[in-house]
């Protein structure tokens, strides 16, 4: 599996507006550990486009098919991060919905997502998120909505007063 914390490319503009933070700009805008696990990578980052791929071996369910939940890690790791983008340093993104329509079985292979804006707000954003097998055939098709918190003073990610199913005021 390839490292992909240096395989991520960023534009210019990005890497610039990040630079000076003390933030590790890779791994900030990765899959994360569950992602990690899975075998998410995260080949490109824009506010505007950012696309991934993960490996079906692995992350299939009984029957040998692609597990409906690693198409929706995918999808919400790639909205995640263009909502963070779009927020840029500042904000921090926060998922609070997240809709997975699937369209095909996959048993091989590898898919790929693509997530693209469809609405970059002050306090929210939207992607929609293609998936697609290794012949180009559409497996899923995802929405993941944002909300886009202030950053905490010191860079952390505070999400106490979020609607997200992880933040304290929900448990």
């Amino acid at each position: 599996m390839t490292d992909q914390t240096t395989s991520t490319r960023f534009p210019h503009d990005i890497i610039e507006q990040w630079a000076g933070l003390g933030i590790d700009l890779p791994q900030l805008f990765s899959a994360g550990a569950l992602g990690t696990r899975m075998g998410v990578q995260v080949q490109e980052a824009a506010p505007t486009r950012v696309v991934g791929t993960l490996p079906v071996e692995g992350n299939t369910q009984p029957y040998g098919l692609l597990h409906g939940g690693a198409s929706a890690v995918l999808a919400e790791t790639l909205g995640s991060i263009g909502a963070m983008l779009h927020g840029g340093p500042q904000k921090i993104a926060v998922g609070v919905d997240l809709n997975c329509t699937h369209h095909r079985a996959v048993r091989t292979g590898t898919i790929t997502g693509t997530a693209t804006p469809v609405h970059a707000g002050r306090t929210s954003a939207t992607y929609d998120i293609v998936i697609t097998d290794d012949h180009g055939k559409r497996v899923c098709t995802a929405r993941l909505t944002c909300a886009l918190r202030p950053a905490a003073p010191n860079g952390t990610t505070d999400t106490t007063n979020t609607t997200h199913g992880t933040s304290p005021a929900a448990h």
